[in-house]
């Protein structure tokens, strides 16, 4: 069902609230890949506090709905959402990629309650989440894969091949996000290595392609819905995000893909999350 006001608003709520939390773990780290993390809060959070059934409390639910969150190094995005959820405590995220941390920069399934599969290398997450989704369907299992995939992860072979699987097995209990926020670490995707016309390109292999605004729930709550619909084709949903969303300072800055936050910037971005959400 297409998400209301009342919803819209508790959303918003919670994204102010862990583009926060992943502003203190940059700072508390010494350093994070923020950008990234702060462009896919919107689809992190439209999963984890409306679509996705899943429960905190038995993060191992034979039923529950699998999670892939391909750009691994957006994993202080990920933390950040799983602490919001009630996976773990916030706090302990304040070790977060240091000595004998369990939470390093990509987070690890063996390591991290509430985290379906580890996504080190980029490249990996999409093939995995078509395993998923084509095993719950040999077991006649109703839970559904969702896979979130950066833009520049689609640089790599094996999204393409697991993208051609997934319309050939027709995996329509997958639903595919790409966070589209045209910056990868070396700079604008068009000039690194193009991706355009990546619509098209998805068609070709055979996805229903819906190209939604990132950072607004109704846009995306309508593209899910189309996907949880999909009869022939699996659906991909390219969100047209903003690296950095949220920190007037870091947003579009190619530079803020990793960086790391004194005590100043920490209050200052976070001041910028809160006047950039309309907050009192």
């Amino acid at each position: 069902m297409p998400v209301n006001e009342e919803e819209i608003r508790f959303l918003e709520d919670k994204a102010r609230k862990i583009r926060k939390a992943i502003i203190d773990v940059t700072g508390w780290s010494g350093g994070a890949h923020i950008g990234g993390a702060l462009s896919m809060v919107e689809m992190l959070t439209l999963l984890y506090f409306n679509v996705a059934r899943v429960d905190p409390a038995d993060p191992q639910a034979a039923d529950r709905d699998r999670i892939v969150v391909s750009k691994g190094h957006g994993g202080v995005g990920y933390a950040s959402t799983l602490a919001e959820k009630g996976y773990f405590d916030f706090d302990l995220l304040k070790d977060f990629n240091k000595f004998k941390s369990p939470f390093g920069m990509h987070l690890d399934s063996a390591k991290v309650r509430g985290v379906d599969v580890s996504t080190g290398s980029l490249g990996h997450g999409l093939p995995m989440a078509v395993g998923l989704a084509l095993g719950a369907r040999v077991q006649q299992k109703s839970w559904r894969t969702y896979c979130i995939l950066g833009d520049g992860e689609c640089n790599e072979g094996s999204i393409w091949e697991a993208a051609m699987a997934a319309a050939h097995f027709k995996a329509v209990n997958l639903v595919t996000f790409v966070d589209r926020n045209r910056l990868m670490i070396d700079g604008r995707t068009e000039e690194v290595m193009s991706l355009e016309p990546f619509a098209d390109k998805w068609r070709a292999f055979g996805f229903d392609v819906r190209e939604v605004d990132g950072h607004n729930y109704a846009e995306l709550s309508a593209a899910v819905d189309a996907a949880h619909a999909a009869k022939e084709k699996p659906v991909v949903i390219i969100a047209d995000t903003v690296k950095g969303k949220g920190v007037d300072f870091m947003e579009n800055d190619v530079r803020w893909h990793y960086g790391g936050l004194d005590t100043d910037l920490v209050a200052r971005a976070k001041a910028s999350v809160d006047r950039m959400a309309g907050a009192d």
